[in-house]
Parts: C-alpha cells; sequence; structure tokens
C-alpha cells in the first residue's frame, strides 16, 4: 500500500520520505522544530501587525532588542510561556494552549489575532 502523502509539493515529499520518514525520533524533531518556527512567526506577525519595530516592542517588554531578535529566530528554542505571556499582554493579546493527541498528525494553521 502506498504512503500516504504529507505534501503537495513532490519535491517536499520526496525530503520527507528520505530523511525523516517513518523515523519516531526525526517525526518528533521535525514537529518540535516546526513548533518553534510557528511561535517565531506569530510574534513577528503580531509585532509587526502592532506597527512595532523590534526595538520599540523591547522596550515595551523592558528588555533588549536582541531578546526581541532572538524570540523571532525560528531556530530558537528557548519561549519560555512567562514571556510569551508578556508579549502578549503588551501587544493586547491572550495565549490559547492546546493539547491534541500524539498520535494525530499535527495541524500546520494558526491563527494570529
Amino acid at each position: 500500500m502506498a504512503r500516504a502523502r504529507r505534501f503537495s509539493s513532490d519535491t517536499l515529499q520526496f525530503f520527507w520520505d528520505r530523511y525523516i520518514g517513518d523515523d519516531p525520533e526525526r517525526i518528533a524533531e521535525y514537529e518540535q522544530a516546526a513548533a518553534d518556527v510557528d511561535v517565531a512567526q506569530a510574534i513577528y506577525e503580531m509585532r509587526t501587525q502592532a506597527g512595532l519595530t523590534q526595538r520599540q516592542l523591547a522596550a515595551k517588554l523592558k528588555t533588549s532588542p536582541s531578546v526581541v531578535c532572538r524570540l523571532e529566530d525560528a531556530d530558537y528554542e528557548g519561549h519560555s510561556l512567562a514571556m510569551l505571556r508578556r508579549i502578549a499582554e503588551v501587544l493586547g493579546k491572550r495565549i490559547e494552549i492546546r493539547f491534541v493527541p500524539a498520535d494525530k498528525p499535527k495541524r500546520r494553521s494558526r491563527k494570529v489575532a
């Protein structure tokens, strides 16, 4: 039986099959990296929608611009719930956390409101 496609792009599917495949450890690493990217992208989008520079957001958070830069970096793995709450408060947002079954594929959509 053919494996279900994960991506609509043949190229992305090829790389998934070649480097990740059915390896649970690699799938977990991919999902963690995808989550880090989602958080960084959400922070960036909320900041830019608010019309703030990294320096301006940092001032509101009472931190340095380099901290904001790091939080918006897709490779950064240290997002703390406390910092995310501070960002949400400053930008007039709230945080919503959901737990989903581990055996279900992750939905790659998120809302930034």
